[in-house]
């Protein structure tokens, strides 16, 4: 596992880029996810057999080293939640606060991918 402490407090170091390592930092920090993880898991396995591509399961590990990031770094954990909590508080997507929401999410998704990725 590494740190990154340029980004203040974190609830446990950044893990290592692969499934039980990722899986192990989920559970520790976010164990309510860990049934979706597994299903989005499934339908990443289903998809390479059905097509013969790795893609799909680097598409996974990718995606959930940056929920774990997100979910590791109250900065940016906070800030998902808020702009979550705005999308959702929104009767239709062309209020502003709807954009301002998705907006956020994509930053904050952009910015613990790019965390992952150094």
């Amino acid at each position: 596992m590494t740190t990154q402490p340029e980004h203040g407090q974190e609830l446990i170091p950044q893990p290592e880029r692969t499934p039980d390592a990722v899986r192990v930092a989920l559970a520790r920090i976010a164990p309510h996810r860990l049934g979706e993880m597994e299903r989005h898991k499934e339908q990443a396995l289903a998809a390479a057999i059905a097509d013969g591509k790795i893609g799909h399961l680097q598409h996974w590990l990718t995606y959930w080293h940056a929920q774990v990031e997100i979910e590791r770094r109250p900065d940016l954990s906070a800030r998902y939640r808020r702009a979550l909590a705005a999308v959702h508080s929104t009767d239709s997507r062309d209020e502003p606060a709807f954009r301002t929401g998705m907006t956020e999410l994509t930053t904050v998704e952009a910015e613990a991918q790019r965390a992952v990725s150094a």
